[in-house]
């Protein structure tokens, strides 16, 4: 590695936990001291953006393009980012080096009022920015009424708990990298509420033709997460996805086979539609490609939205 390494990142929290973490990961492998890794936030669009669902301002990217943008003006020679920020097709010029071990990706109720979905009462708020965590828990519970809550999780954290709504979902991910986990009722059944493709995963970039950076990030990439976003990723391509769709997929590496899982769902709920796919994990990609086409042949006209 170069004798200074700079990873751009965004200011939030979370993004700063999961930045310092690549930090330290890259340290050991490499045997370099902290101070020769630094870090460079970069506000984002997404970021600045609060008043309105991110689909009403263009949809996935927001959260990176400005990294992206530093990054390929060699401002920062790599990026860290939440697996599932990643827009399905990265700029030109821009390389996915890797993942780093994958978090539990399951979902985290949060609220004053209940442990369970089941249990708010009739007609209860239920705060969030994320079409699929909307659709979802009306698919439980078409009674509750969707409000539009963005921020950073403590932000979120502190509304649910105040009453403010009368709940929401974190990805239980994010709270444990922020030591906030104690602070959801509890983790979701993945049956229920299958996670967004890439939730619970900390992914790496770099420029395409850095191959120094590539490989420094490569070292601390798992390969289990690897393949599960492989095929996560492949499933979202396949589908064209965007903020507008409600959209979610699992993959999972057990006993050396893959198994995935994928969803679409109408907006309010009333519908939705699953597919499932296993196979060699060499196959991740192939699987989750196959598994998109397969469900996307299978749905309603309408379903599938673009974002504007």
């Amino acid at each position: 590695m170069s004798p200074r390494l700079t990873i751009g990142t965004r200011g939030s929290p979370l993004a700063l936990a999961q930045a310092n973490e690549t930090r330290r990961r890259l340290s050991e492998a490499h045997g370099r001291d902290l101070d020769s890794i630094v870090l460079k936030t970069i506000r984002t669009s997404g970021d600045t953006i609060q008043d309105r669902p991110l689909a009403d301002a263009g949809g996935k990217g927001l959260f990176t393009k400005e990294i992206d943008a530093a990054l390929i003006a060699g401002e920062v020679d790599a990026a860290v980012h939440s697996a599932k920020d990643l827009p399905t097709f990265l700029p030109e010029g821009v390389a996915l080096a890797g993942f780093l071990k994958r978090e539990d990706p399951r979902d985290a109720l949060v609220s004053a009022l209940a442990d369970t979905i089941e249990g708010l009462p009739r007609g209860a708020s239920f705060g969030a920015a994320s079409l699929r965590r909307q659709a979802q828990a009306l698919r439980l519970r078409p009674d509750l009424r969707p409000e539009l809550l963005r921020g950073n999780v403590e932000t979120r954290l502190r509304k649910a708990e105040a009453g403010e709504i009368g709940a929401t979902l974190l990805a239980l991910a994010g709270l444990r990298r922020l030591g906030l986990a104690h602070r959801a009722r509890a983790p979701l059944a993945l049956d229920a509420f299958l996670p967004a493709v890439g939730q619970g995963a900390i992914a790496l970039t770099a420029r395409s033709d850095d191959a120094e950076a590539l490989a420094a990030l490569a070292a601390i990439s798992d390969a289990a997460t690897g393949a599960e976003l492989a095929a996560e990723r492949a499933f979202l391509a396949e589908l064209e996805g965007s903020c507008r769709t409600p959209i979610a997929g699992l993959a999972r590496v057990e006993g050396g086979r893959l198994r995935f899982r994928g969803q679409v769902l109408r907006t309010d709920g009333s519908e939705s539609f699953e597919v499932e796919a296993e196979g060699a994990v060499e196959d991740a990609a192939r699987l989750g490609a196959e598994a998109g086409r397969d469900l996307r042949r299978r749905l309603p006209e309408g379903v599938l939205e673009k974002a504007g």
